[in-house]
Parts: structure tokens; C-alpha cells; sequence
């Protein structure tokens, strides 16, 4: 009848902690697995991204994200066995003892169910801990998110760009190569000296390598796009864009607005105060005394089955109910300095949150005048393109017709090559620090839509 008791016990214990457990834990990655992890990535390769495509692609496939996402289903994890905490914990002895006197050997077998009942708030405070530990590391994943999506967003514009470049050079190279043109016409009827002929011919040869070095810095760019992308090397995609103004028309108070209520790392730092917090519960719970009850059941006898011996054939098997307090009346002050230490981490994290509060204030502001800088270069930079392109045409008018020289002509053909590399720079500019005040804000914004579209 005893033993049936124990069973029933073990029974009860063992339902309570499946009805706290949680799903089996996934199967570690096999190779298979992970050969199917790659086929998959292939099979999403694309011949074209465009910011958006780009974007989500990185967010798929960058290991930095992955290895957040990790980070998170541990804390996940530590949250979930921290709450074990709150439930029975089943325990079972065997032992043997050789009794040197009576030389008698003594089997014992013990089965024990214990519960705290109260511990000082120590183990609500580190569940709650567990569970901030889980919202702190979301924020994390949600941060390496937006770097990410920065990062990929300032590379695809520094592509777009170095593409504007080559488009530039290439136009410039073309034109110097029809000045060459005209200058050996001029010269073959000697209108015009050797020496104008030189000077076009070098002036080409210096083009091509302007061309070359561009080419080369939007191939560097696209290899930096494909490692973001988690592209295969092998692999030459394009990106498609364009570097068009988008009108931003918040005001610097709704920025940081958003910035406080999103920014993760502000979240994180609040987190962290919150922690501390519980790390004080956690210390001040030597002050409370520690309650714990216990239901057992215990066996012995001579042999291995532990079921009596010949002194005592019956009543070899008990059961005990127990319920035992205890309280650490002087550890010469360990428990009030420890609360005193924590209390002091909590005024220092709090103050690091306050630094943190202001220089998100002066990162939203920095990124407004950076995009309102880059703006005003903008129209400053379009209007000069329209004026290097007029006296690019008259100054190659009056060449043709003898009136103006060479020189004038190549150097408007540089300050048009120049206009040009100037305007598509302050749009890249522009486009950038726009990525950057939206992640200054915390916002998650793919393709950079305006404010009312996204």
C-alpha cells in the first residue's frame, strides 16, 4: 500500500512538470539541414534588387541577424527554466551502508517531493529578471535590424552613385574624344598647333582611367552589397535605383517623439535599470526567512529491494510531511551591503540612461542638419550642373568656330564632368543621412518611403 502511495506521488510530480514544460527543444542542424539552408538560399537569388529587395534580402540572410535571433531564443530558453522555479521538484536517493559492529548491510530508498513555499521574493524577482532578459535581447535583435538595414541602405546608395560616376566618366570621355576629333580636324588644315592636339590626346587618356577607376569602385561596391546579401561570390547582380529627392517634412519634436518611444537601445537601457531592480529583490531577500515543505517516502531493508529484513519484516516504509523555515539572523552585514550595492548600479544605469536620452537627441538633430545641408547642396548643385552645361556648349561653340581656344574648352568640360559628380554626390548624401534619421528614430523604414507612406 505504501509503495502504491510513493507511485502516486511520483505520478502527481511528474504531471506538474510536464504541465510546466515546454515543447522538446529543436534537434540540432544536421548536415542535410543545412544543405537544404543553402539550396534555398540560391534558389532566392535574384539578377536585380532593388533597395527594398536588398533590404529584406540582408534581413533573410545576414548572419549578424541570425546570430540576434539566436541571442533571443536563449533568453527565450533561460526565461522558461527560470519559471521551473515555481514548481514541486521531485527528488530520489539510493544508498548503501555497511555497518562495521553488526555487520549488517542497510539498503535505503527514498522519494521526496519538495516546494518553496516562500524564498523572500528571490525567485519571482529572478523570473522577472529572465523575462526582461527576453525583452532586452528583442530589443537587441530589433538594434542589429536597423544597423543592418543602415548599412545596407548607405552601400546601395554609394553603388548608385559610383554608377552615376562611371555614366559621368563615360560622357566625359566622350566628349574629350570628340574634342579630340575636332582639334586633329583643325590641325590636318592648320588651323591649330601640335601642341593642342597633345594636350587633347592626354586629356582622353586621362579620361580613360578616370572611367577605369570607376568602374572598378562600383564593382568594389557591388562585392560589399553581395557580403551584406549573403550572395554567393560567383554571383553579379545588379541594383536598380535611383538617387530622387524624397521630401521629409517632420518637425525635430515629432523625431524625437519617435526616437524615445522606439529607439532600442533606449529600451534596452530601461531594461537594464528594471533588471538591477530585481537584482536588489534578489539581494534583499535575506532578510526573509526561507520556507520550504516537503512530502517524502522512504524504504530500507537488508537486501537490494530495500523491502525490510528479519528484524523488521513490517513497517520497513514511511511517509512524511514536512515544512521547514529558516531565517539568517547575522552574516555581518553581506545582505544589507549587497542591497546598498545594487541600489547604487540602479542610480548609475539610470544616469546612463539619461546620457543615452540626450545623445539620441543629438543624433536626431545632427541627422536633420545633415539632411538639410544635403538638400540645399542639392539645389545648389543642379543649378551649377545647368550653368557648366551652358558654357560647356558655348565654349565648344566658339572652338568650332575659331573664336575661343582649347583651354576653355576643356575646362568647362571638367567643371561640367565636376557639376555633374557633385550633384549625384549630395543626392547620395541626402539619401543617406535620410536612412540615417530614420534610424536615429528607430523606425524600420526598407525602402525609404515618405513619412505618409510609411
Amino acid at each position: 500500500m505504501l509503495k502504491l502511495f510513493a507511485a502516486s506521488i511520483f505520478c502527481a510530480a511528474m504531471l506538474s512538470v510536464a504541465n510546466l514544460a515546454e515543447p522538446a527543444a529543436p534537434k540540432p542542424v544536421s548536415a542535410t539541414t543545412a544543405s537544404r539552408g543553402s539550396e534555398e538560399n540560391a534558389a532566392s537569388l535574384k539578377n536585380q534588387y532593388t533597395l527594398f529587395e536588398a533590404v529584406q534580402r540582408a534581413l533573410d540572410y545576414n548572419f549578424s541577424v541570425k546570430a540576434s535571433e539566436e541571442n533571443v531564443k536563449a533568453a527565450e530558453n533561460w526565461r522558461k527554466s527560470v519559471r521551473g522555479s515555481f514548481g514541486p521538484a521531485l527528488s530520489t536517493s539510493y544508498g548503501y551502508t555497511q555497518r562495521q559492529l553488526d555487520d549488517e548491510d542497510l539498503y535505503n530508498w527514498r522519494v521526496a517531493l519538495t516546494q518553496d513555499i516562500f524564498s523572500g521574493f528571490a525567485t519571482l524577482a529572478a523570473y522577472q529578471k529572465a523575462a526582461l532578459q527576453q525583452d532586452s535581447s528583442e530589443a537587441s535583435l530589433y538594434k542589429a535590424k536597423l544597423d543592418l538595414i543602415l548599412t545596407v541602405q548607405q552601400n546601395f546608395f554609394l553603388y548608385l552613385k559610383y554608377s552615376a560616376d562611371v555614366r559621368s566618366a563615360a560622357d566625359s570621355h566622350r566628349r574629350l574624344t570628340e574634342q579630340l576629333k575636332v582639334t586633329g580636324s583643325f590641325y590636318d588644315v592648320g588651323l591649330r598647333p601640335r601642341l593642342d592636339v597633345l594636350q587633347a590626346e592626354v586629356n582622353v587618356t586621362e579620361a580613360e582611367d578616370v572611367l577605369l577607376r570607376a568602374n572598378n569602385a562600383v564593382e568594389t561596391q557591388r562585392v560589399r552589397l553581395n557580403t551584406l546579401l549573403n550572395i554567393p561570390l560567383n554571383t553579379q547582380p545588379e541594383y536598380v535605383g535611383n538617387l530622387d529627392f524624397i521630401p521629409f517634412v517632420a518637425t525635430l519634436e515629432q523625431c524625437l517623439e519617435q526616437a524615445y518611444l522606439r529607439r532600442p537601445d533606449l529600451v534596452m537601457a530601461k531594461k537594464s535599470v528594471a533588471m538591477a531592480m530585481q537584482d536588489r529583490t534578489s539581494s534583499a531577500s535575506g532578510f526573509y526567512p526561507n520556507i520550504r515543505g516537503e512530502l517524502a517516502w522512504a524504504t530500507q531493508g537488508d537486501g537490494w529491494q530495500a523491502n525490510g529484513s528479519d528484524l523488521r519484516p513490517r513497517d520497513y516504509s514511511e511517509w512524511s510531511v514536512s515544512v521547514t523555515g529558516s531565517l539568517n539572523l547575522f552574516e555581518w552585514g553581506r545582505t544589507y551591503y549587497g542591497v546598498k550595492q545594487q541600489t547604487h548600479i540602479i542610480a548609475k544605469l539610470r544616469a546612463e540612461e539619461e546620457e543615452l536620452r540626450q545623445e539620441v537627441a543629438f543624433q536626431v538633430q545632427a541627422r536633420l542638419l545633415e539632411l538639410d545641408n544635403a538638400a540645399k547642396r542639392i539645389l545648389v548643385s543642379r543649378k551649377g550642373l545647368e550653368q557648366a552645361r551652358e558654357a560647356y556648349r558655348v565654349a565648344s561653340a566658339r572652338y568650332k568656330s575659331q573664336v575661343g581656344t582649347s583651354i576653355d574648352v576643356l575646362d568647362a568640360q571638367a567643371r561640367l564632368t565636376q557639376a555633374e559628380v557633385s550633384l549625384t554626390g549630395a543626392q547620395a548624401d541626402y539619401l543617406s543621412a535620410l536612412a540615417a534619421l530614420f534610424t536615429s528614430m528607430g523606425a524600420e523604414n526598407h525602402a525609404l518611403a515618405t513619412q505618409t507612406e510609411h
